[in-house]
């Protein structure tokens, strides 16, 4: 048990998050990782209000423990699901690609927790103010949607202005990323990438073993110029969608082969025309254990770093 201000919060194991990632974060993932001790966050940004409902249930039906639902601002269906988390009275809610701030007393009434995820210390000063209870800082180096700054920098900026409990979020797949989280003031780590590649995700072996294949320049940033940037391992499609963006391609050009592209990579395997949302985290990745395992792994890798460090601060007195 690695406790920190995150686990007695949650009552959790481990002070770790994994990603709602749509179309990854399912009941049977979500579950997983919950019963093996950290917090398992439900991905909705592709359902909507009956099938987030649904989800929810199922999830319940799988585990006893706490778990988290990730709300994407941009979803078409947000003000259904939000009403549906609402009524099924859920743990806790992530909130990502946008401002919450309009959503959250709702949430308060109901004493559901709400963590939204952020890219910049001005989002988070402005969250703080609403009383949230906590931020997940989300770095540059994150599979998906992503921000401009990095994760390093990002974490000591939003631990300072906020003095929230503030989740660090990419760039982190082992005990050691948790060590580094928690010496930069964070009170844990939120993981995607990890998760994707483990026996419980329910996502096609292509997707998991282009992960495993990754090194550490496999990934890259599209969408940029659209105004929605997005992290993906390199392949067809996002070397397609780069040269719309030379080209001055409208927006309208880029969701003609975006919409349903992660769809394509998670479910059909298509390494060619799906988008295989990664972080540069990838290149360290190279296995598909279960959960469990990728937790008490972690948990190990944490504690030799902790050690060595003590070790190494000894020798220098």
């Amino acid at each position: 048990m690695i406790k920190t201000r995150l686990t007695e919060m949650l009552n959790l194991k481990y002070p770790i998050f994994q990603g709602g990632m749509a179309w990854v974060a399912t009941p049977t993932l979500v579950a997983a990782v919950s019963e093996a001790g950290a917090l398992g966050i439900l991905g909705t940004g592709h359902l909507n209000g009956e099938e987030t409902l649904k989800a929810i249930r199922e999830t319940r039906e799988k585990t006893t423990k706490p778990f988290g639902v990730n709300i994407m601002l941009q979803s078409p269906r947000v003000s259904e699901i939000i009403k549906v988390c609402l009524e099924e009275k859920v743990h806790l809610v992530t909130f990502g690609a946008g401002n919450p701030a309009i959503y959250i007393p709702a949430f308060q009434e109901k004493r559901i927790m709400v963590f939204p995820v952020v890219n910049s210390v001005s989002l988070a000063i402005r969250l703080k103010r609403t009383g949230v209870e906590g931020i997940i800082a989300e770095g540059r180096e994150a599979g998906g949607h992503v921000g401009k700054n990095a994760t390093l920098p990002l974490i000591p900026q939003i631990v300072d202005a906020t003095n929230l409990p503030v989740v660090a979020a990419g760039g982190f797949a082992d005990g050691r990323g948790l060590l580094a989280a928690l010496s930069l003031g964070a009170v844990g780590v939120q993981m995607g990438t990890r998760f994707i590649c483990t026996q419980e995700a329910e996502v096609h072996l292509n997707y998991k073993e282009a992960i495993i294949k990754a090194g550490d320049l496999s990934t890259m940033v599209t969408g940029e110029t659209f105004g929605h940037p997005v992290r993906v391992i390199r392949n067809q499609l996002a070397n397609k969608v780069l040269e719309l963006e030379k080209k001055g391609a409208s927006l309208e050009e880029f969701e003609t082969i975006g919409v349903g592209a992660l769809k394509k990579a998670v479910n059909n395997g298509d390494m060619i025309n799906g988008s295989l949302m990664a972080g540069e985290i990838s290149g360290l990745i190279n296995d598909i254990p279960s959960v469990a395992q990728v937790l008490c792994r972690i948990e190990e890798e944490f504690l030799i770093g902790f050690n060595l460090l003590k070790i190494q601060l000894e020798c220098q007195d």
